[in-house]
């Protein structure tokens, strides 16, 4: 127990360094931006090691803080599955569904508390990973991938369009005028999807003059797009998982291009080697409504 860090700078370390924002941090866990920073401090000065490039009205995750951030963000994800199973009351279906992190904060997270008090027989336990989906292997009941919607043994439901659009800080967008501009702006990329800005580049600006590969990297495009709502650079971003970021100007698309991935979109996996149960069915109805 003498080498855990104290939970509360957990909590701290980790909201920010999912959002990328002391302030916002802040806001999440209803305490001051100083003391998010005290936590962050301590926690800094325990492991003895920095955590964040702190810069002006900004910050940014060292490599250590990176990989750190990786495995506290999977406890806490842990701690929360956990909770969940122990706190659902008796007689409650659970329907154990796998998604993407980004996908799951930015999107499914907040609609699942609609879900819930429409549906109070069924509780959705959320879980997030990049991992292949095995059914046959593991205790899932369903999961939203990415992909081409072929998959062996699984009916696939296509959800949403996967639309790329580079998006920014509005202050950002001042600065350019046209995709060739992106040359001296640095762009923002996820590791889980590192070819969007070569894809966009070529098949939407028509451009080689800039270099997709250039800019910073982060574990997730949900932090990709934290740094983009910073001002920290450039996210090529899958369109309707910053709608909302959009529609209040905290993001803008300063280019008119996009580009239609088409077939390569987002699906809702369920196993043909199972009955479809009653929860299933309820939840599958209801995503597929959202996305109507």
């Amino acid at each position: 127990m003498q080498n855990l860090p104290p939970l509360n700078a957990l909590r701290a370390f980790e909201a920010a360094a999912r959002r990328l924002s002391i302030t916002a941090a802040a806001e999440e866990l209803h305490v001051t931006p100083g003391a998010v920073s005290r936590q962050i401090r301590g926690l800094e000065e325990s492991l003895g090691r920095q955590l964040f490039i702190r810069g002006h009205r900004q910050i940014s995750l060292t490599a250590a803080g990176a990989e750190y951030f990786k495995a506290v963000a999977k406890a806490v994800m842990d701690l929360r599955e956990a909770t969940a199973r122990l706190t659902v009351g008796d007689g409650r279906q659970k329907l154990k569904v796998r998604a993407y992190t980004t996908f799951a904060m930015r999107w499914l997270i907040p609609r699942l508390s609609g879900f819930h008090a429409a549906n109070v027989g069924v509780e959705v336990l959320l879980t997030a990973s990049l991992d292949p989906v095995d059914f046959d292997h593991e205790d899932i009941d369903a999961a939203i991938r990415l992909g081409p919607g072929a998959w062996p043994n699984v009916t696939a439901y296509r959800l949403v369009p996967n639309v790329l659009v580079p998006v920014c800080s509005p202050g950002l967008a001042k600065k350019v005028r046209k995709p060739a501009d992106l040359a001296r702006q640095v762009l923002l990329h996820s590791i889980a999807r590192p070819d969007d800005w070569g894809i966009w580049l070529q098949q939407g600006a028509g451009i080689k003059a800039v270099d997709p590969r250039s800019g910073m990297t982060y574990q997730s495009s949900a932090m990709a797009y934290a740094a983009a709502l910073e001002g920290q650079g450039f996210a090529i971003a899958q369109q309707f998982l910053v709608e909302d970021d959009l529609a209040s100007g905290k993001l803008v698309a300063p280019f008119r291009q996009t580009v239609d991935m088409g077939d390569f979109t987002y699906y809702l996996l369920t196993p043909t080697s199972r009955k479809e149960s009653k929860s299933m069915a309820i939840f599958r109805k209801w995503l597929l409504s959202e996305f109507t």
